[in-house]
């Protein structure tokens, strides 16, 4: 008998992440990934007790427990069967931090789910540094001061400039069909999230998301066929210090054909509301995103399970997230120039 069954809620009240992502050590059961809950309208964000594998009955009057007992069919997911209930929903919280595993899902939900139906994902990453699909990371990283603090580094799919991840940065990731798809209305739905929290955001004329004239949200995005997405990242409580050092690189002679990360000042939320966490802020962005695309369906909590990873798409995605072909095969062509001083003169030289 498969023991999976999802785990689903209309809202993500606080500190209820952190009680999933420890739920397979309470449930007992080490092949349990999701359960499902029901909401019953209320406050937006109000946090809840930890409700009782089984129970029907509302807990602290904003939610309810129930099994999922999904009648889809593996063909409404291309076939995989772990994913069957996974076609109806529309909005996805992660519920792991491994970067390459949150990569490799988001680039399987834009390939496989259905391409007429708004979908959002939320997620967290542990120290890492994402660059552009067409970037040179001897130009945007510090690789030294990477491997001192033993960060690794991803190449992601799709354009844009280099970004720093942690537990204190919420990744979001809207994806729409292609007919839909205008990046100044998914800016303004973060943007609408923030004013909801309280904070006086607006998008500047790059369509970054600032307070004032700090930027809190960098974007990029991915259009192939009829389906596009756009993602971006949120700084709420992200360590500056190490973003400054890992993205500070001094490779000015260093000529390349990629493209060049435009470097902004940054600021985090609890700069400006110390309250704000990365719950309040999920619960903010699934709250627009289901006013501004009319969506109802229940949130699914994705789990980086057993079942999950063997999942080819998942497998095949983080093994190719880390391979040396992409992270620095794919590099586009670049020339350093090389400079000394001598007594007898200055020496320049292209390698």
């Amino acid at each position: 008998m498969a023991h999976t069954v999802l785990h689903s809620s209309r809202h993500v009240p606080a500190g209820w992440l952190n009680w999933i992502r420890h739920s397979c050590s309470w449930s007992g059961h080490p092949r349990l990934k999701f359960r499902t809950l029901a909401s019953v309208v209320q406050p937006r964000v109000t946090p809840v007790s930890r409700p009782r594998e089984g129970c029907s009955t509302p807990v602290n009057g904003s939610l309810q427990l129930r099994h999922a007992s999904s009648q889809t069919s593996a063909s409404d997911f291309g076939g995989v069967s772990i994913l069957n209930d996974w076609a109806k929903h529309s909005i996805f919280v992660s519920t792991s931090t491994d970067p390459f595993f949150n990569l490799s899902l988001e680039d399987m939900l834009f390939r496989r789910h259905d391409k007429t139906k708004p979908l959002l994902l939320i997620y967290r990453d542990t120290p890492c540094v994402v660059i552009g699909r067409n970037q040179t990371p001897y130009k945007e990283i510090n690789l030294a001061e990477l491997n001192r603090l033993k960060i690794p580094f991803i190449r992601r799919k799709s354009g844009g400039g280099t970004v720093f991840h942690d537990l204190g940065n919420t990744n979001y990731s809207i994806h729409l069909a292609r007919t839909t798809f205008d990046r100044h209305v998914t800016a303004q739905v973060i943007v609408r999230a923030l004013q909801r929290l309280g904070l006086d955001a607006g998008v500047n004329d790059r369509n970054d998301i600032c307070i004032g004239t700090n930027k809190v949200s960098g974007s990029a995005y991915k259009i192939v066929n009829n389906r596009a997405y756009h993602h971006g990242t949120m700084l709420i409580s992200t360590r500056l210090d190490t973003l400054g050092n890992v993205l500070r690189v001094n490779k000015d002679n260093l000529i390349t054909k990629g493209v060049a990360s435009v470097r902004s000042p940054v600021c985090n939320l609890q700069q400006h509301n110390p309250g704000i966490g990365h719950e309040e802020f999920t619960n903010a962005v699934i709250d627009e995103f289901r006013d501004e695309y009319s969506v109802r369906t229940e949130v699914c909590f994705v789990s980086d399970s057993k079942e999950i990873l063997d999942e080819p798409d998942i497998r095949n995605g983080m093994v190719e997230l880390q391979s040396w072909e992409v992270l620095y095969g794919q590099t586009p062509e670049f020339t350093h120039k090389l400079e000394r001083q001598f007594p007898w003169g200055h020496v320049v030289g292209p390698v």
